[in-house]
């Protein structure tokens, strides 16, 4: 294995793991965190989505979110430049998964949902008429990030498998 060979493996299972590790994390909102909230009174539930969204925003998660799409990015475009290789088709749609499904659906409608709730006073009746709708369409889009993390990091690993079993 040549260190091009060498880095670009390294770059899509980098990829894929960081594909797995945004799933997991959109995953537990979807399947209980959202749920709980749900169950407290709006002023509280809307006062502890306003605390996450902006915890949510560290170093940690960031580079998880956005380190992700890079490498998706980077591995795209050599999908593209390798195309006559096992897996280049799986490559470029799970980054494509990755870049359409999970970063710009959280663009485009997640974070305005925060951005909208961010403005509200939890006690208010407002508050309470936005989160009803709040938890419905955040949790939707929601459902929807973690489904295409979770393909993508399955077709990113699907490329890595096809690329070990030709070698």
């Amino acid at each position: 294995m040549t260190t091009v060979d060498y880095l670009f493996f390294s770059l899509k299972l980098v990829a894929a793991l960081g594909c797995g590790l945004v799933a997991g994390v959109f995953f537990a909102f979807s399947s209980f965190v959202m749920n709980a909230l749900a169950r407290l009174q709006p002023p509280q539930g809307i006062a502890a989505m306003q605390a996450i969204n902006i915890t949510v925003i560290n170093p940690l998660f960031m580079t998880a979110f956005l380190g992700t799409a890079v490498a998706c990015t980077l591995v795209a475009i050599a999908s593209l430049s390798a195309w006559h290789q096992p897996g280049a088709v799986y490559l470029l749609l799970g980054s494509l998964l990755y870049l359409v499904g999970t970063v710009l659906v959280t663009i485009v409608f997640n974070v305005p949902l925060n951005e909208a709730l961010a403005k509200v006073e939890p006690s208010s009746t407002d508050g309470a008429n936005l989160w009803a709708n709040y938890l419905t369409s955040w949790t939707a889009w929601n459902h929807l990030r973690t489904a295409a993390a979770f393909a993508a990091a399955a077709s990113l690993s699907i490329a890595l498998y096809q690329q070990a079993a030709r070698s």
